[in-house]
């Protein structure tokens, strides 16, 4: 499955802003959700192709949004990456736990974002 379309959900504007640039500027459609309950919404109706998701999040979490998305037989096939500032073994484990494939660490380098498109593309 080629990755076109990268649906980023993080609360915070600049970290929203610097994904987007690594992936436009890698010929990437992105659009953007802040919170858990608008990236579910998002998933539903834009059908992205893989998922960029922060963990803590106001309203709902990264990872009660990843288990609503995986649990979801119409949105499971849809991999979600975390970029959390989280960073410890447990959490990567959790993570996985949740639904998500990996964990990234901010601060990431823009090739371990476009790593893991490569990974699912």
């Amino acid at each position: 499955m080629a990755i076109n379309k990268v649906l980023i959900v993080d609360d915070s504007a600049p970290d929203r802003a610097n994904l987007e640039n690594i992936l436009k500027g890698s010929g990437y459609m992105v659009i953007s959700a802040n919170n858990g309950k608008d990236a579910i919404a998002m998933a539903k109706s834009e059908k992205p192709d893989l998922i960029f998701m922060d963990i803590v999040m106001d309203e709902i979490d990264g990872y009660e949004a990843t288990r609503t998305i995986t649990n979801d037989s119409d949105l499971k096939s849809i991999p979600v990456i975390f970029v959390s500032s989280k960073k410890q073994k447990a959490d990567r484990v959790w993570a996985k736990m949740q639904g998500g494939k990996e964990l990234i660490s901010k601060p990431y380098t823009a090739d371990q974002i476009l790593n893991q498109l490569k990974q699912y593309g």
